[in-house]
């Protein structure tokens, strides 16, 4: 049996609820200052979530369309409610926003048109780290201007990670995709399975950031956890490796996906870790 040693001071679920219901709370009834933005556009993912977890009513009009894509987005039903944009800079400069929110790897030519034309655009570079979650809710908080409801819910999302964390020996557990893609060192997901008591074979492997786990170095691996995407619709060869003969002799658990939840570094995240914390306690239940 796998060792499994819950964190002594975990918060109890009805504190953590308590916490982001203050930090929603918040959001609704901050008054709107005079130097804060009264019209916001997000052109990017990302940016779009935290822009709908954190803007006042009324302040937020447009998220990117990418924002309804349900493999994409966990707030596709937040996202019904606003224009949807393209992310070009005339769509965006139409609708004549005090500030835009966007991506570091958001088009430069879009970036810079738009600052030509006055407009603020602050650009939220991408997160690699839990740590980083916090400090992006408070950057996005003080630009909204929502600077009080950004600190509640970045302390309640520090707590909650701190509360979720496990401990005692890890299981192995490893990133599979299209082609043979994995998730390495310094990724917010590898830090995920650190925190939720697995050993990241892909890190294991050397891989850096993104890269390719040939399917040999895989199977070495005896992996207790493939962590794999949800496919779109169709089918693709790049995909077939996931269905290898080899993949189901390993023996490993495959149902564990990395679905909308961990594609940005939101407080959605939490919902990640909740899955793979759970799924290290069953593992660690079995005989």
């Amino acid at each position: 049996m796998w060792g499994f040693v819950p964190r002594s001071d975990r918060l109890t679920k009805a504190a953590a609820l308590a916490l982001r219901a203050a930090a929603a709370a918040l959001v609704l009834c901050a008054p709107v200052q005079a130097d804060t933005p009264a019209r916001v556009v997000s052109i990017n993912l990302c940016t779009d979530q935290l822009a709908m977890l954190l803007a006042a009513p009324g302040q937020l009009v447009s998220v990117t369309h990418l924002a309804r894509d349900p493999l994409s987005s966990s707030m596709v039903a937040e996202a019904s409610v606003y224009t949807i944009n393209r992310g070009q800079a005339e769509q965006v400069f139409l609708l004549d926003p005090d500030l835009v929110l966007a991506g570091t790897y958001t088009s430069l030519a879009t970036v810079d048109l738009l600052r030509g034309l006055g407009v603020s655009v602050l650009q939220v570079p991408p997160v690699t780290s839990l740590a980083e979650v916090a400090r992006q809710v408070r950057l996005v908080g003080q630009a909204l201007g929502q600077d009080e409801a950004a600190e509640a819910m970045a302390v309640a999302f520090e707590a909650e990670v701190a509360a979720l964390q496990v401990t005692g020996p890890q299981a192995t557990a490893a990133f599979y995709f299209a082609s043979g893609y994995t998730t390495g060192k310094g990724t917010l997901a590898d830090e995920v399975l650190a925190l939720t008591g697995f050993s990241n074979a892909g890190a294991a492997a050397g891989v850096t950031g993104g890269g390719l786990l040939p399917l040999e170095r895989l199977v070495l691996a005896d992996p207790q956890v493939i962590v794999t995407a949800t496919p779109y619709p169709g089918a693709t060869r790049s995909e077939e490796i996931l269905s290898h003969p080899a993949l189901k002799a390993i023996g490993a658990e495959t149902g564990a996906r990395t679905d909308a939840d961990w594609v940005c570094g939101t407080p959605h995240i939490l919902r990640a870790i909740r899955r793979m914390a759970h799924l290290r306690a069953t593992l660690a239940a079995a005989p």
